[in-house]
């Protein structure tokens, strides 16, 4: 059973049909009532875009975010965090070689005229430079060693990145090879690309300074980094470009100002002059209009979740560290927030554990869904507490019947 739990009036409606519902206080000036503003958005040509707090992941502006779309070269980030997730985990080193074959020169090198570091055909290159390679230069060559040093060979690899999506909360984006060349197969969404950028960012922050560097040589060659943005003093320091004819321009980027990071992806755009105008265009948008704010700190209680035979009725939910939004300067916005879980959760109720998500509405978007746990153990109650929960069910379980057959 859902049980959402919404700031700013009680749901009378839904307690009838059984859904536990109760007020949560936030601060008065964030649960502002009256009709909002309308907003100065900026005007983009992208018919794929989104912006994000990289800190939470609260979306400031979307467009179709959640259309599958080819990646093209962006598909290289999944690439990026697979090998960075193994260098992690001790699987593999930077130091490590890996030969590059006949049919990485062919379709990813010098002969195949796209994106290359140009590693000379049976060379062995250790993974430190191959990384360099395909951040700073978008080697396809570098991607197509990684593959078949991994996995065996590009389709086999191409599973592996679809498989490590799943692994980080991508549920849709599916990859079939390193590189992002042209699969009717491989396609992603504008958001999971925020959210794959997000993680990359939080989880791999030594590793991320690659995506900043501007230039890399490799084989008497030097490249510049292809990302605009890093040109733009913007304070930008990410993360990729990207593009065929079937996927459009496209640019996954992230800068800071004032200590506050964003992430914007913009794609579909019809130019590389246009991916970069439109990516700067959000960011400083949403530096310009938007500013932090606290909606609950660190530990404290966001609401209760029922709890089925327990010694108590109800446990305390809390976030991890502080749940922040970001809302525009000047104010206007109405802002709601639920708890979604599935309940009563039964007894016995351990601490820390993961019970639904608080989502935060700005308007009518969302734009936050954090995860929440118990902040504290809830042992199972007496044979007459329990029997007592059980005949509650029951009965709004009828309630429930009757209110839906009317």
């Amino acid at each position: 059973m859902l049980r959402p739990i919404q700031i700013g009036r009680w749901l009378r409606a839904a307690a009838i049909a059984g859904f536990a519902a109760a007020v949560v206080a936030i601060p008065a000036a964030l649960a502002q009532k009256k009709d909002p503003p309308k907003k100065d958005e900026p005007q983009v040509a992208a018919p794929h875009a989104i912006l994000i707090d990289a800190e939470n992941g609260g979306v400031l502006y979307e467009r179709d975010a959640d259309k599958l779309i080819f990646p093209a070269s962006l598909a290289k980030l999944m690439t990026a965090e697979y090998v960075f997730n193994e260098l992690k985990h001790g699987r593999i080193k930077l130091t490590d070689e890996y030969t590059v074959s006949e049919n990485a020169w062919r379709k990813g090198g010098a002969p195949s005229h796209g994106s290359t570091m140009f590693a000379a055909i049976h060379s062995r290159v250790s993974v430190d430079a191959l990384l360099h390679g395909m951040i700073i230069q978008s080697a396809n060559d570098a991607c197509i060693v990684f593959a078949e040093a991994l996995a065996g060979n590009e389709s086999a690899f191409g599973a592996k990145l679809t498989k490590r999506a799943r692994e980080i909360g991508l549920t849709q984006s599916v990859f079939t090879n390193s590189n992002g060349l042209p699969d009717p197969n491989e396609k992603v969404t504008t958001r999971e690309l925020a959210m794959l950028t997000r993680h990359i960012i939080l989880d791999y922050p030594d590793f991320y300074k690659l995506f900043g560097q501007r230039e890399f040589t490799w084989n008497k060659i030097r490249q510049l980094n292809r990302n605009p943005l890093l040109t733009m003093d913007i304070g930008a320091d990410g993360l990729k470009t990207g593009f065929t004819k079937e996927a459009g321009y496209g640019l996954v980027g992230s800068a800071v100002q004032n200590g506050l990071r964003l992430i914007v992806v913009v794609n579909g755009l019809k130019t590389a002059k246009e991916r970069g105008a439109d990516a700067k265009k959000l960011l400083e948008w949403g530096f310009r209009t938007f500013e932090q704010r606290i909606l609950f700190a660190e530990g404290q209680t966001i609401g209760n979740a029922k709890v089925f035979g327990g010694a108590s009725g109800h446990v305390p939910l809390v976030a991890k560290g502080a749940v922040k939004v970001m809302l525009p300067k000047a104010g206007g916005d109405k802002v709601i927030a639920r708890i979604i879980y599935t309940g009563p959760v039964a007894a016995p109720v351990a601490a820390g554990q993961p019970v639904g998500n608080l989502k935060v509405w700005r308007n009518d978007k969302v734009i936050l869904t954090m995860p929440l746990k118990t902040a504290q153990s809830v042992p199972k109650g007496t044979l007459s507490q329990r029997a007592f929960d059980a005949v509650t069910e029951m009965v709004i379980a009828l309630f429930r019947a009757g209110a839906e057959r009317l």
